[in-house]
Protein backbone atom coordinates (compact mmCIF):
# COMPACT_ATOMS: atom_id res chain seq x y z
CA UNK A 1 0.00 0.00 0.00
CA UNK A 2 1.45 3.37 -1.06
CA UNK A 3 2.20 6.21 1.34
CA UNK A 4 -0.48 8.43 -0.26
CA UNK A 5 -3.13 5.76 0.25
CA UNK A 6 -2.15 5.36 3.90
CA UNK A 7 -2.31 9.13 4.41
CA UNK A 8 -5.75 9.33 2.74
CA UNK A 9 -7.19 6.54 4.92
CA UNK A 10 -5.77 8.19 8.04
CA UNK A 11 -7.50 11.47 7.15
CA UNK A 12 -10.81 9.67 6.62
CA UNK A 13 -10.57 8.04 10.06
CA UNK A 14 -9.83 11.41 11.65
CA UNK A 15 -12.82 13.12 10.01
CA UNK A 16 -15.17 10.28 11.06
CA UNK A 17 -14.04 10.59 14.66
CA UNK A 18 -14.73 14.35 14.98
CA UNK A 19 -18.58 14.25 15.34
CA UNK A 20 -18.40 11.56 18.01
CA UNK A 21 -15.88 13.54 20.02
CA UNK A 22 -17.95 16.72 19.69
CA UNK A 23 -20.92 14.96 21.27
CA UNK A 24 -19.06 13.94 24.39
CA UNK A 25 -18.93 16.45 27.29
CA UNK A 26 -15.54 17.58 28.47
CA UNK A 27 -14.35 15.65 31.47
CA UNK A 28 -14.21 18.85 33.52
CA UNK A 29 -17.77 19.99 32.70
CA UNK A 30 -19.53 21.05 35.94
CA UNK A 31 -22.54 18.99 36.99
CA UNK A 32 -24.48 22.26 37.40
CA UNK A 33 -24.36 22.84 33.62
CA UNK A 34 -25.88 19.43 32.99
CA UNK A 35 -28.60 20.15 35.54
CA UNK A 36 -29.37 23.51 33.96
CA UNK A 37 -29.73 21.80 30.59
CA UNK A 38 -32.05 19.19 32.10
CA UNK A 39 -34.07 21.94 33.74
CA UNK A 40 -34.52 23.77 30.45
CA UNK A 41 -35.62 20.58 28.73
CA UNK A 42 -38.29 19.82 31.36
CA UNK A 43 -39.50 23.39 31.91
CA UNK A 44 -43.09 24.23 30.92
CA UNK A 45 -43.50 25.88 27.53
CA UNK A 46 -45.87 28.66 26.44
CA UNK A 47 -47.15 31.34 28.82
CA UNK A 48 -45.55 30.48 32.15
CA UNK A 49 -45.91 31.82 35.66
CA UNK A 50 -42.95 31.26 37.96
CA UNK A 51 -42.77 31.54 41.73
CA UNK A 52 -39.42 31.77 43.49
CA UNK A 53 -38.68 32.04 47.18
CA UNK A 54 -35.27 32.47 48.80
CA UNK A 55 -35.17 32.21 52.59
CA UNK A 56 -31.64 31.67 53.82
CA UNK A 57 -30.99 29.50 56.88
CA UNK A 58 -34.42 27.86 56.61
CA UNK A 59 -35.50 24.48 55.27
CA UNK A 60 -35.88 24.63 52.35
CA UNK A 61 -33.89 27.75 51.44
CA UNK A 62 -34.93 27.80 47.80
CA UNK A 63 -38.25 27.11 46.08
CA UNK A 64 -39.05 27.49 42.39
CA UNK A 65 -42.35 26.43 40.83
CA UNK A 66 -43.27 26.92 37.18
CA UNK A 67 -46.82 26.51 35.82
CA UNK A 68 -48.14 26.97 32.29
CA UNK A 69 -51.76 27.36 31.17
CA UNK A 70 -52.14 23.63 30.54
CA UNK A 71 -51.08 22.82 34.09
CA UNK A 72 -47.70 21.39 33.06
CA UNK A 73 -45.38 22.28 35.91
CA UNK A 74 -41.98 21.79 37.49
CA UNK A 75 -40.72 22.31 41.00
CA UNK A 76 -37.23 22.68 42.43
CA UNK A 77 -37.12 22.69 46.25
CA UNK A 78 -33.75 22.52 47.98
CA UNK A 79 -31.04 24.21 50.00
CA UNK A 80 -29.12 26.91 48.16
CA UNK A 81 -25.89 24.92 48.13
CA UNK A 82 -27.58 21.91 46.53
CA UNK A 83 -27.53 21.34 42.79
CA UNK A 84 -30.72 22.26 40.86
CA UNK A 85 -32.99 19.24 40.56
CA UNK A 86 -36.29 20.23 38.91
CA UNK A 87 -39.05 17.62 38.89
CA UNK A 88 -42.12 17.54 36.66
CA UNK A 89 -45.67 17.49 38.02
CA UNK A 90 -49.11 18.68 36.97
CA UNK A 91 -51.80 20.88 38.45
CA UNK A 92 -55.45 20.69 37.50
CA UNK A 93 -56.66 22.94 34.66
CA UNK A 94 -58.92 24.73 37.16
CA UNK A 95 -56.00 25.56 39.45
CA UNK A 96 -53.83 26.67 36.51
CA UNK A 97 -56.64 28.99 35.38
CA UNK A 98 -56.94 30.42 38.89
CA UNK A 99 -53.19 31.11 38.97
CA UNK A 100 -53.30 32.95 35.64
CA UNK A 101 -56.43 34.89 36.65
CA UNK A 102 -54.74 36.13 39.83
CA UNK A 103 -51.68 37.08 37.79
CA UNK A 104 -53.92 39.05 35.42
CA UNK A 105 -55.32 40.92 38.44
CA UNK A 106 -51.71 41.95 39.09
CA UNK A 107 -51.21 43.09 35.45
CA UNK A 108 -49.06 39.99 34.86
CA UNK A 109 -46.51 41.56 37.24
CA UNK A 110 -45.77 44.45 34.86
CA UNK A 111 -45.18 47.76 36.65
CA UNK A 112 -46.68 46.55 39.92
CA UNK A 113 -45.16 47.26 43.36
CA UNK A 114 -46.21 44.82 46.09
CA UNK A 115 -43.79 45.65 48.89
CA UNK A 116 -45.12 47.26 52.06
CA UNK A 117 -43.06 50.33 52.96
CA UNK A 118 -42.62 49.69 56.66
CA UNK A 119 -40.34 47.69 58.90
CA UNK A 120 -41.28 44.02 58.68
CA UNK A 121 -39.38 40.91 59.74
CA UNK A 122 -37.53 39.01 57.03
CA UNK A 123 -40.09 36.53 55.69
CA UNK A 124 -38.05 35.44 52.69
CA UNK A 125 -37.66 37.07 49.30
CA UNK A 126 -40.62 36.14 47.09
CA UNK A 127 -40.65 36.69 43.32
CA UNK A 128 -43.44 36.30 40.76
CA UNK A 129 -42.46 36.13 37.09
CA UNK A 130 -44.62 36.01 33.95
CA UNK A 131 -42.96 34.71 30.79
CA UNK A 132 -44.62 35.11 27.41
CA UNK A 133 -43.10 35.24 23.95
CA UNK A 134 -39.60 35.88 25.20
CA UNK A 135 -40.74 38.75 27.46
CA UNK A 136 -40.52 38.44 31.26
CA UNK A 137 -42.33 40.57 33.84
CA UNK A 138 -41.08 40.36 37.41
CA UNK A 139 -41.98 41.60 40.88
CA UNK A 140 -40.14 40.84 44.13
CA UNK A 141 -41.30 41.45 47.71
CA UNK A 142 -40.83 40.40 51.31
CA UNK A 143 -44.32 41.23 52.62
CA UNK A 144 -47.44 42.54 50.92
CA UNK A 145 -51.03 43.39 51.81
CA UNK A 146 -52.26 43.03 48.22
CA UNK A 147 -55.15 40.54 48.31
CA UNK A 148 -54.55 38.98 44.88
CA UNK A 149 -50.82 38.64 45.56
CA UNK A 150 -51.47 36.94 48.88
CA UNK A 151 -53.96 34.54 47.29
CA UNK A 152 -51.40 33.67 44.61
CA UNK A 153 -48.68 33.32 47.25
CA UNK A 154 -50.89 30.95 49.28
CA UNK A 155 -51.37 28.73 46.21
CA UNK A 156 -47.66 28.49 45.48
CA UNK A 157 -46.75 27.98 49.14
CA UNK A 158 -49.35 25.21 49.23
CA UNK A 159 -47.98 23.60 46.06
CA UNK A 160 -44.50 23.74 47.59
CA UNK A 161 -45.81 21.98 50.69
CA UNK A 162 -47.53 19.31 48.56
CA UNK A 163 -44.33 18.65 46.65
CA UNK A 164 -42.42 18.32 49.91
CA UNK A 165 -44.99 15.83 51.17
CA UNK A 166 -44.68 13.82 47.95
CA UNK A 167 -40.89 13.66 48.35
CA UNK A 168 -41.16 12.73 52.03
CA UNK A 169 -43.69 9.97 51.33
CA UNK A 170 -41.60 8.48 48.52
CA UNK A 171 -38.45 8.57 50.63
CA UNK A 172 -40.17 7.04 53.65
CA UNK A 173 -41.85 4.32 51.57
CA UNK A 174 -38.44 3.26 50.32
CA UNK A 175 -36.10 3.84 53.23
CA UNK A 176 -38.16 4.35 56.40
CA UNK A 177 -41.57 2.59 56.28
CA UNK A 178 -41.96 2.97 60.04
CA UNK A 179 -41.91 6.76 59.63
CA UNK A 180 -44.83 6.88 57.21
CA UNK A 181 -47.50 7.31 59.86
CA UNK A 182 -45.84 10.45 61.27
CA UNK A 183 -45.79 12.02 57.81
CA UNK A 184 -49.44 11.10 57.25
CA UNK A 185 -50.41 12.66 60.59
CA UNK A 186 -48.82 15.95 59.52
CA UNK A 187 -50.50 15.67 56.14
CA UNK A 188 -53.91 15.21 57.79
CA UNK A 189 -53.30 18.31 59.92
CA UNK A 190 -52.44 20.48 56.92
CA UNK A 191 -55.38 19.13 54.94
CA UNK A 192 -57.63 20.13 57.82
CA UNK A 193 -56.20 23.65 57.64
CA UNK A 194 -56.85 23.89 53.86
CA UNK A 195 -53.16 24.56 53.25
CA UNK A 196 -52.91 22.33 50.16
CA UNK A 197 -54.50 23.68 46.95
CA UNK A 198 -54.42 20.41 44.97
CA UNK A 199 -54.09 17.53 47.49
CA UNK A 200 -55.55 14.94 45.09
CA UNK A 201 -52.16 14.98 43.39
CA UNK A 202 -50.95 12.87 46.33
CA UNK A 203 -53.60 10.20 45.71
CA UNK A 204 -51.36 7.79 43.72
CA UNK A 205 -48.82 7.64 46.57
CA UNK A 206 -51.55 7.25 49.18
CA UNK A 207 -53.07 4.37 47.20
CA UNK A 208 -49.71 2.61 47.13
CA UNK A 209 -49.42 2.94 50.89
CA UNK A 210 -53.00 1.85 51.55
CA UNK A 211 -52.70 -1.28 49.41
CA UNK A 212 -49.25 -2.54 50.46
CA UNK A 213 -49.15 -4.93 53.40
CA UNK A 214 -45.47 -4.21 54.09
CA UNK A 215 -46.48 -0.92 55.71
CA UNK A 216 -47.88 -0.68 59.23
CA UNK A 217 -51.64 -1.13 59.39
CA UNK A 218 -52.05 2.22 61.15
CA UNK A 219 -50.36 3.98 58.24
CA UNK A 220 -52.40 2.04 55.68
CA UNK A 221 -55.66 2.94 57.44
CA UNK A 222 -54.67 6.59 57.72
CA UNK A 223 -53.81 6.69 53.99
CA UNK A 224 -57.26 5.18 53.22
CA UNK A 225 -58.97 7.78 55.41
CA UNK A 226 -57.19 10.63 53.61
CA UNK A 227 -58.19 9.19 50.24
CA UNK A 228 -61.82 9.00 51.36
CA UNK A 229 -61.65 12.66 52.41
CA UNK A 230 -60.84 13.56 48.80
CA UNK A 231 -64.31 12.43 47.80
CA UNK A 232 -65.72 9.93 45.26
CA UNK A 233 -63.34 8.50 42.68
CA UNK A 234 -60.41 8.13 45.08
Amino acid sequence: MGSRTILFLSLLALVAAVPAAAQEPASGQPAREANVAASAASAPTGDTIIFQKVFKQSTPEFVEIKVNRKGDSTYDIRQLDDEPSPESFSVTPALAEKIFTLAADLHDFSGVDLEVRRRVADLGEKTFLYEKGGVTNKVTFNFTTNESANKLLAIFEGLSLEDQYADQLRRSMRYDPLGLNDILIRLERDLGSDMLPDPQALAPLLKQIASNSKYLDIARQRAKAILISFGPGQ
